[in-house]
């Protein structure tokens, strides 16, 4: 009697628990199906929304502690602090801008120039709405996912001005790039704007990302000059291995920038990873063969510009062409950035300062072309110049020459703009003292 006195009353207290349980198990807007989609809004997927949970996270380990490593490894080390700090500077101010207005106007509303703010700090953004662009993952994963995208090409602008930009003047010209550079051409070739209705094809950021930064960066470059003793004086990198471990986070952070723009865990997904990694491969070992050909010893900082700039190249088309094609554009990337960064740096004289014109513009103009060749309809549904369809390439063109004007137009007005509230770069006292102290009033011991 006792004990089943004991159990009743154990069976009356674990009731209110286990009925909670239960409830919570089958909470309609958690609920999933077999299927792994929402049950509020069954078009989301599971398996789609966990890959770009991670494809995200990559993205924004590209910046930080990516981009941050590799560019800090090639400057000197009075200025590896003030570095670093403008990739961090870049994931804060771009993270809250686009939350503000720049997602809203980049990916929402159909307009052939800007979108509209619908959006505006997220209004109307529930758990179970979805972006017409990627409709298996929820609304909100897919903004993260294209704040990523933000950030790093603001930062990557920061390259070409390396070593003399003052970091009150970079601040304030990142937030004007941001909203008059990078926001209307988001939407133009991603939100459904014009270039996107010319058929434009830019899978993961050739003209977005890498030509955008690319001739920013070569603007920034002319209009503030060269470097202190450039030309003259020994400008060697701090440390090399920092750059390397950056490369190491930049190549597999790209599987998530360029795997991710496919906005499912699918097999285009794969097919744009494979050629990815294949192309970084082939980069590498082209521009490290032509330093052996030329110099007699292949460097290692020739070898992680070689496969940066396979990255970069690929990523364009990398949603678009086989694996194989992978390979072809990664040694067309090796070589003609390799030019870029020797021959025609020399030539015209630029003190782009990390290559950022030779290696993401070069390599961005170079892949977005190179989509117009090689793209299979068969993978990404459009056919390129090489299955009978040589218009592609002409519409390419068009796309490379919008970026390009637009860009480096709205990077010179800028410029001169900021230049009229504070100097552009610091002192030449401040230069050669280091950026870190004086802009930061830190440094490496």
């Amino acid at each position: 009697m006792m004990m089943g006195a004991r159990a009743l009353r154990a069976a009356i207290t674990a009731a209110p628990i286990n009925a909670a349980i239960l409830l919570a198990l089958d909470t309609p807007a958690f609920a999933q199906d077999s299927a792994g989609a929402s049950a509020a809004n069954p078009g989301i997927n599971g398996a789609d929304t966990a890959w770009m949970i991670v494809a995200t996270a990559l993205v924004l380990m590209m910046t930080i502690p990516g981009l941050a490593l590799f560019y800090s490894g090639m400057v000197r080390k009075k200025n590896v602090l003030a570095t670093m700090a403008q990739s961090l500077a870049a994931v804060a101010i771009v993270s809250i801008l686009w939350v503000t207005f720049g997602y809203s106007l980049s990916f929402v509303g159909d307009g052939a120039w800007l979108g509209g703010l619908d959006r505006w700090f997220l209004a109307g953004m529930t758990m179970d709405s979805v972006n017409p662009a990627a409709k298996t993952i929820p609304e909100a994963l897919f903004m993260l996912y294209q704040m990523t995208f933000a950030i790093i090409t603001v930062a990557l602008v920061a390259g070409s001005v390396a070593d003399r930009m003052r970091f009150s003047a970079y601040v304030l010209f990142s937030i004007g790039w941001f909203v008059f550079a990078y926001v209307p051409l988001a939407h133009w070739v991603w939100g459904g704007g014009f270039l996107a209705q010319a058929g434009v094809l830019d899978f993961a950021g050739g003209l977005v990302v890498h030509l955008s930064a690319g001739i920013s960066g070569l603007v920034a470059a002319k209009v503030m000059g060269n470097r202190h003793g450039y030309g003259s004086e020994n400008l060697a990198p701090f440390d090399l291995s920092l750059a390397v471990m950056g490369t190491g986070l930049l190549w597999v952070g790209w599987f998530g920038f360029n795997g991710g723009s496919a906005y499912a865990a699918n097999s285009r997904a794969v097919m744009a990873i494979t050629a990815t990694h294949l192309s970084a491969c082939a980069g590498a070992l082209t521009w490290g063969a032509m330093e052996w050909a030329t110099r007699r010893k292949p460097s290692v900082l020739g070898m992680i510009s070689g496969a940066v700039a396979g990255l970069g190249t690929i990523t364009p088309a990398s949603g678009y062409v086989a694996p194989w094609h992978g390979v072809v554009i990664g040694i067309i990337a090796g070589l003609v950035c390799y030019w870029a960064c020797t021959w025609l740096k020399h030539r015209f004289k630029y003190d782009d300062s990390l290559d950022v014109f030779g290696v993401h513009g070069i390599g961005g103009l170079t892949g977005t072309l190179l989509a117009g060749v090689f793209a299979a309809s068969a993978i990404g549904g459009t056919a390129g110049l090489l299955e009978g369809n040589p218009k592609q390439l002409m519409i390419q063109l068009y796309g490379v020459m919008v970026t390009f004007i637009w860009c480096g137009g709205v990077t010179f007005v800028l410029l001169k703009l900021v230049s009229a509230f504070v100097p552009l770069r610091v002192s030449a006292q401040q230069e050669l003292e280091g950026l870190d102290i004086s802009q930061h009033g830190e440094a490496l011991q």
